[in-house]
């Protein structure tokens, strides 16, 4: 198998180059013509001015205007930023060493760049305030999810890493505030189909063989409302904002379950309240035995 060959073009604000293959084979009569029509959300102006301003690269170099269509090659460049919004948290880092960073991300941060979000991310964020050009993410948060994200440090070691959140040898406990029902016996255990289609923002729930897998218990109560522990033993998108909603209890200031309702992206008023509080696991690369708890807390709690 042939070797994808690394990027000529540095990070630029912490962000790798995006990489495009181009075609095995094809008629067009030059690189921006192909790229006109591979990317349409960019205008052709755009292409062309990139090209110009030798924005583009290929393995030798920048590419001009004038470039060939070369086929089976591989092409670099920056994407335009998208404006963003600021989000007005900090990352805290729990524990930091030559191989992990374990950062407690706050609410309203995506982990990674996706979309809209790109400089406000943690995985960018972190980057920059830690001069650690490598580092990359073993597991996701929700953006609206505050807790612990384990960061691995070096690239030769993101695959052990990943592996074990792959392989669900990670033991993870998170904490929720929502509302109690008298009727409701816990601790108990929720066992369900997770079903999450592209392009749809929200998860759902289905009759069939169950591929997510939930504890919850109930630690303390104040009035109306109480404090969970839940313990995932599956990782499916928003399974814990899923089993609690579904259990009659949804996680306060859940804008997806049980009804989807739309927040701008300014509006950092009603965080959710669930926090990824404790992740232990042996470790992959020194086998010593490791835990972490976030410090951080749940505003409707404390």
């Amino acid at each position: 198998m042939r070797r994808k060959p690394s990027s000529p073009l540095p990070q630029r604000n912490g962000l790798d180059a995006a990489r495009l293959k181009l075609p095995p084979d094809g008629t067009w009569p030059s690189l921006r013509a192909h790229l006109v029509e591979r990317l349409p959300r960019v205008a052709p102006e755009r292409i062309e001015e990139m090209l110009r301003e030798e924005r583009i690269w290929g393995v030798t170099g920048p590419l001009g205007v004038d470039a060939p269509f070369v086929p089976d090659s591989y092409i670099w460049f920056h994407r335009d930023l998208p404006v963003e919004v600021p989000v007005p948290f900090s990352i805290g880092v729990v524990h930091r060493d030559d191989d992990i960073v374990v950062a407690d991300k706050p609410h309203f941060l995506a982990t990674i760049p996706r979309g809209q979000h790109i400089m406000q991310t943690a995985l960018v964020r972190l980057r920059a305030e830690l001069g650690l050009p490598d580092l990359s993410p073993a597991h996701r948060l929700d953006r609206v999810t505050a807790g612990l994200v384990l960061f691995v440090a070096r690239r030769e070691l993101r695959g052990r890493y990943q592996t074990m959140f792959r392989d669900r040898v990670v033991r993870k406990e998170y904490e929720a505030v929502a509302p109690v029902r008298p009727d409701l016996e816990l601790p108990c255990v929720v066992r369900s189909r997770i079903v999450k289609e592209r392009g749809i923002i929200t998860a759902f729930e289905e009759p069939g063989e169950p591929n997510a897998e939930t504890h919850v218990s109930l630690v303390e109560q104040r009035g109306a409302l109480g404090r969970y522990r839940l313990r995932p033993l599956t990782g499916r998108t928003h399974q814990l904002r899923l089993h609690m909603s579904g259990l009659g209890v949804p996680i306060l200031n859940d804008d997806f379950y049980p009804v989807l309702r739309e927040r701008p992206l300014d509006d950092f008023s009603s965080p959710l309240q669930l926090l990824a509080r404790t992740l232990s696991f042996t470790d992959p690369v020194s086998g010593v035995e490791r835990s972490f708890t976030s410090r951080l807390s749940l505003s409707a709690w404390s």
